[in-house]
């Protein structure tokens, strides 16, 4: 095991940059008296929310099925008794990438009879580029920490022992915390006239914060403290 003197440092890097996508969801439901006609009615205004979110092509990125529910209405609450409705739910959700017409599809989404949308959620994807970057600058900053602190002692680095995401290097039981993006920002949808599209409501995209940490241990020469 070598004697070296171990140097031992955090690096940090905050980025705040702009949302790369938005994620909505969109419930729709029917209530009818009949249970054959509540499940008609939720496909039909399920076909009609589908139908215009393809409209928009490329500008949604992921478009799928959360889940559906039919669930009778009972009259009385406390004892089992005459149903007196059936209600039927299809949770929409999709991924948006072109903000330009984000406004527009939110509130023409509104628009659809009994349909109610949730978002924008502003995002990151998984692999965004921004990830990696803001990686780079912890180690960078862990490496210029690092050198900083050999000066002062009138020494220099010689190796890297050990380069890990903050909590993980062998010595530390602590957690660290992952890059995180934020936030999200609701957005709400408007209904419109009979026989008008509704108008497009303005959305500003939130700022998104991705932290990096890392934790490096670096070997350097016997420092000069003379």
């Amino acid at each position: 095991m070598t004697n070296a003197p171990l140097i031992s440092v955090r690096g940090e890097a905050v980025l705040e940059v702009e949302p790369e996508i938005a994620h909505l969801s969109v419930h729709v439901q029917s209530q009818e008296r009949d249970r054959r006609q509540a499940l008609d009615r939720l496909v039909e205004r399920n076909q009609q929310a589908l139908d215009l979110i393809k409209s928009y092509g490329d500008a949604v990125e992921k478009l799928e099925t959360g889940g559906m529910s039919i669930t009778p209405q009972l009259k009385y609450r406390r004892r089992e008794g005459d149903i007196r409705a059936y209600q039927g739910t299809v949770w929409i959700r999709l991924v948006v990438a072109d903000f330009a017409v984000l406004g527009e599809l939110v509130t023409r989404l509104g628009d659809v009879d009994r349909a109610y949308v949730h978002g924008p959620d502003w995002g990151l994807r998984r692999d965004s580029e921004v990830y990696k970057r803001a990686a780079r600058q912890a180690a960078n900053e862990a490496v210029e920490r690092a050198r900083s602190y050999a000066e002062a002692l009138g020494a220099r680095l010689t190796g890297l022992v050990e380069l890990a995401d903050e909590g993980l290097t062998s010595d530390t039981a602590t957690r660290g915390a992952q890059p995180v993006s934020l936030m999200a920002a609701p957005a709400a949808a408007g209904g419109a006239m009979e026989g008008t599209e509704p108008p497009a409501i303005d959305l500003e995209p939130a700022t998104q914060i991705v932290r990096a940490a890392v934790e490096a241990r670096f070997t350097a020469t016997a420092p000069d403290l003379g």
